[in-house]
């Protein structure tokens, strides 16, 4: 799962998942009389659909060895495809630095306009991020940010403390009127920096529910196999408690499969990204897994746009601003039957 900035670190714009529009808007200085408003002299118009200058994209992320890895691929290429203007030279995913390291240099070499970049280890990759930018080559950098700001133009990711302030938000809601709730927590990797972010905003968001009381905590790693032995584990350990929260989605398909397997349905669970799975679980409505908080992979199509946006030298619709943002923060919508029917297509399988 990506690894991105400290949500303290860094002043980030918070948008939705489809935040960078791509409307026809001007963006332009504006009085408090609508009728006095006139476009700022040598302003530019914003992004939009209509063919303009053509742009190089390169594209380089790590191995799509998981669920929403393969889900930003896709993403990022179907984006491309939209606009006929767009050319999408993407690289082959590693999750070997030196590899993925050889392959931005490739693409600078090959003097592509602009570079999306979701580097397998934000900090080993944060030198050819440099090079890229003082080789003219503006660098829009996704979800797993470099180590200096001077390595990227834009960053665009995701809110992981926003996920799990979500995800505790949602649950403390749900079990308001209930005196002394026990809440479990199936957690990602734990040597990874946003792991601790979603656990914080988790554990943040519960503060304000004195009624309810985390019992229990287990890391997996991302996978159906751990999730499965994890959660096996924690309902060994507690025979009873009110809610769950698991921070992925993927490894919450092995979750639930101890769940069944264990013949439990006296909680309500909560998942995490966003994936089809856990969408059409929610939508059935006849399990224990009521929500999931998003940890949009659309990003990737947004990246595309905000790359499009720099090469052709053109601000976002919708923004006053004649640039592009430096940061792009997505915010983590909470998914449930009530509003599943709108996010459904966008679940990842």
């Amino acid at each position: 799962m990506p690894e991105p900035m400290s949500r303290t670190s860094r002043r980030g714009l918070l948008l939705g998942a489809a935040a960078v529009s791509t409307g026809a808007l001007l963006a332009g200085c504006t009085s408090n009389d609508s009728q006095d408003e006139e476009p700022a002299v040598g302003g530019q118009s914003a992004t939009d659909d209509q063919p303009g200058k053509r742009v190089t994209i390169g594209f380089a992320g790590p191995q799509a060895d998981h669920g929403w890895l393969n889900a930003i691929n896709d993403n990022a290429k179907r984006r491309a495809k939209k606009y006929s203007d767009v050319t999408l030279e993407i690289t082959e995913g590693s999750n070997d630095t030196a590899a993925q390291i050889g392959q931005i240099e490739t693409l600078i070499n090959k003097k592509v306009d602009v570079l999306v970049v979701l580097p397998a280890d934000g900090k080993a990759l944060t030198q050819v991020g440099l090079k890229a930018m003082r080789a003219g080559i503006p660098v829009v950098n996704l979800d797993r940010i470099f180590n200096s700001p001077q390595a990227y133009r834009c960053w665009i990711g995701g809110d992981n403390y926003g996920m799990g302030l979500n995800a505790g938000t949602y649950i403390g809601e749900k079990l308001k009127g209930k005196s002394d709730a026990r809440v479990v927590e199936l957690a990602g990797l734990d040597n990874l920096e946003l792991t601790k972010q979603r656990t914080q905003g988790f554990d943040d968001a519960l503060k304000n529910y004195p009624n309810i009381k985390k019992v229990a905590r287990q890391a997996a790693d991302f996978t159906v196999e751990s999730g499965q032995a994890k959660m096996a584990q924690l309902l060994q350990a507690q025979s009873k408690f009110d809610a769950l929260w698991n921070h992925d989605d993927d490894q919450g398909v092995g979750a639930l499969r101890a769940v069944e397997q264990a013949g439990r349905d006296d909680f309500l669970m909560v998942g995490g990204a966003g994936a089809l799975s856990a969408f059409q679980a929610i939508k059935q409505d006849n399990g224990v897994l009521k929500a999931t908080v998003l940890y949009p992979p659309t990003m990737a199509a947004s990246a595309i746009d905000l790359a499009r946006a720099l090469g052709q030298g053109k601000g976002v619709g919708g923004l006053a601003e004649y640039e592009i943002p430096t940061s792009v923060t997505l915010y983590s919508a909470v998914v449930d039957k009530d509003n599943i029917e709108r996010y459904l297509p966008t679940g990842f399988r």
